[in-house]
């Protein structure tokens, strides 16, 4: 036995499990929340306050929330899983009935400390469910077309209730998410042909729907549809935000204007500059490569999360910790093609990057659980 081995056995479980965890994944998610920072306090022109500061903060109890989980055995995680799906599925419906309305949505819950938007925890708690899921199915079933209706019933419950609030970018990250883990755990490809079939369907309904009694969307979802396919027919009214996304990305050039002289987020062309528009900001300042840097970071999170759940041999990890990557990954490419306007503007914000308490706290809660997976792999 070397001095090393002998050292790390010595020391007592839980500093041991700490020097098990995926130090890499944890400083590449440090680096992109000091991006954030960085940003916020550009955007707020200098000053820690009204958003960096308190993102900060939450920042810290993230970090603190992400050590606390992945010291949990990860066995532990699975069994808690249903109750976890749950509790997320009550707190969507209780925004249904007492959620507090902003902007014409009803996302949120006050609970005196923070307002929490349950959407964001069912983002996670589905992919624990699901993964526990097919865990616990064994693999002839996989396929079979009872076991299969009943995950697509778990992941259509809480997109309804989501789609209802009105909050449609979240309902398409819970559907790919889910769909997602689906065909990860083996469900055979005819049943996603079908789906694609019949979304082709869903689509035409959509645009036939428009002004009649039976139309499926609100009337601001087909505006940011309208959009999307031709902003430059009303630039100064809904198209107008798309249009001042893109001049900020492309005035950044390739090194960008340099920190704090956008002129479109500094002058307050761009909307929602502190939360789904923050990446034209960064684009802007520090340009193509500033914005290639960010996506860089994420791919290697990516890559990093990959790693660890083909090394790991238990099911319910793996299968866990790439339902985390999946959703991560749908989370940046959907906010950045929306802003580059490759896809419509549907509310995402840039993962760890936009300022939002409960998107945070949540993905550095998702993050425990892939570092709780890799601290208690089987070795």
């Amino acid at each position: 036995m070397s001095y090393l081995e002998y050292t790390v056995k010595s020391v007592p479980t839980g500093f041991r499990k700490i020097l098990h965890l995926n130090w890499p994944l944890a400083l590449l998610l440090a680096s992109v929340c000091g991006v954030g920072f960085l940003m916020l306090y550009s955007v707020a022109g200098g000053s820690f306050t009204p958003w960096a500061e308190p993102q900060m903060k939450r920042f810290g109890l993230g970090i603190a929330l992400m050590m606390i989980v992945a010291m949990v055995p990860i066995w532990l995680w699975r069994n808690l899983s249903g109750v976890a799906y749950g509790v997320s599925l009550l707190l969507l419906v209780l925004v249904a009935v007492i959620g507090d309305e902003r902007k014409g949505s009803q996302r949120w819950l006050d609970l005196g400390f923070m307002d929490l938007q349950p959407s964001e925890l069912m983002k996670i708690t589905l992919v624990m469910f699901l993964a526990a899921y097919y865990d616990w199915l064994p693999a002839k079933r996989v396929s079979r077309p009872f076991w299969v209706l009943l995950p697509v019933i778990i992941i259509l419950i809480p997109t309804a209730l989501v789609l209802e609030q009105p909050d449609l970018g979240t309902s398409i990250l819970l559907l790919a998410a889910g769909g997602g883990l689906m065909f990860l755990a083996g469900v055979h490809w005819a049943y996603f042909a079908a789906v694609i079939a019949s979304a082709v369907g869903l689509i035409t309904a959509v645009f036939q729907s428009r002004s009649t009694s039976w139309q499926l969307l609100n009337d601001y979802q087909y505006r940011r549809i309208d959009t999307f396919l031709d902003p430059a027919a009303d630039p100064l009214g809904a198209g107008y935000h798309i249009t001042q996304s893109k001049i900020a990305l492309g005035s950044g050039g390739w090194t960008g204007r340099g920190f704090m002289q956008g002129t479109q987020s500094r002058l307050n062309f761009l909307p929602e500059k502190h939360t789904d528009f923050i990446f034209t900001t960064l684009a802007e300042e520090f340009g193509f490569i500033g914005a290639i840097s960010l996506l860089g970071i994420y791919a290697l999170i990516i890559v990093f999360c990959v790693i660890t759940a083909i090394r790991n041999k238990d099911r319910f990890s793996s299968l866990l910790i790439l339902g985390i990557a999946l959703n991560f990954f749908l989370f940046f490419a959907v906010n950045m093609s929306m802003v580059m306007g490759l896809a419509p503007v549907v509310g995402v914000p840039l993962p760890l990057v936009s300022y939002g308490g409960s998107a945070m706290l949540v993905l550095l809660l998702a993050f425990g659980l892939v570092q709780s997976a890799h601290v208690h792999r089987p070795r």
